[in-house]
């Protein structure tokens, strides 16, 4: 097989959930640019989603919008089935969205609450989604993708250290499990991406800049790009044998950060 047709996704049909902004974005026009068609999913931002799926149709692919609130049980079923429906079958399934508990007025939440809803959405609804597509694709052959975080494997203090490793690595394990189900007709793969200078990174203080810096040995933030790339190959027939497999997308893990103090440990 050639180097170019190994990553060539010409008439496969692609889901990327959370995909109206940051990873999910760049993960669906890196899909697109390898000839997938692809159905962008947002919770309720449909400006920002059909911005993506135009620029998607930019790069000469098919693209739809499907919006679905993943806290709802009826609504993962819908989508499952609206997507599928698209296109007559769905080859590529990539679990990106994630409760944001960071940003704006859930940044305020409790402790409790984020919790909830991280588990909510990162896990129960990758999980469910997963289960539900890779039940359709198992006379088609296809790929599924999910979304951990790097530091779930070596743990970091604070309320948000313990609130994602909590549920990435809940999404890291079950990304095993799931391959091993599912196999050998569907592949799941797992990205655990770094530091990612998405919005949170964008605003974040000059103590938590200088830790992704430096806790990388690349010594830079990560990109939303550098996870598409990572997301392609593991969606892609250059990845076909492979699955049950989490990758680290993070710039080398370097250690050269000294623990936060007890006021920043919080954020």
């Amino acid at each position: 097989m050639a180097v170019a047709s190994s990553f060539d996704l010409h008439g496969r049909a692609a889901v990327v959930t959370g995909s109206s902004s940051g990873i999910g974005r760049a993960i669906a026009l890196r899909l697109a640019q390898a000839g997938a068609n692809v159905v962008v999913h947002a919770r309720r931002s449909l400006d920002a989603a059909e911005h993506v799926a135009a620029e998607i149709r930019g790069l000469g692919a098919k693209a739809t919008v499907l919006l679905a609130d993943l806290v709802e049980t009826a609504q993962q079923d819908r989508l499952v089935q609206q997507a599928w429906d698209w296109q007559g079958g769905v080859d590529i399934w990539v679990n990106n969205a994630g409760a944001d508990v960071l940003t704006g007025e859930a940044a305020k939440w409790p402790f409790e609450r984020k919790l909830q809803q991280l588990w909510d959405v990162d896990v129960v609804a990758s999980l469910r989604l997963s289960r539900a597509i890779g039940a359709k694709m198992q006379a088609r052959g296809g790929a599924i993708l999910n979304i951990g975080w790097d530091q779930a494997e070596h743990g970091m203090a604070g309320d948000s250290g313990e609130l994602f490793a909590t549920t990435k690595g809940a999404v890291m394990a079950a990304t095993k499990s799931l391959a091993l189900s599912l196999a050998p007709a569907v592949r799941v793969n797992c990205v655990a991406p770094g530091w990612i200078q998405t919005a949170w990174g964008d605003r974040a203080s000059d103590y938590w800049q200088q830790r992704a810096v430096n806790e990388a040995a690349l010594r830079r933030w990560g990109t939303p790009e550098d996870i598409a790339d990572a997301a392609l190959f593991l969606c892609s027939p250059a990845s076909q044998f492979m699955t049950g497999q989490v990758m680290a997308v993070n710039g080398g893990r370097a250690d050269g950060f000294s623990s936060p103090p007890v006021a920043d440990k919080k954020k």
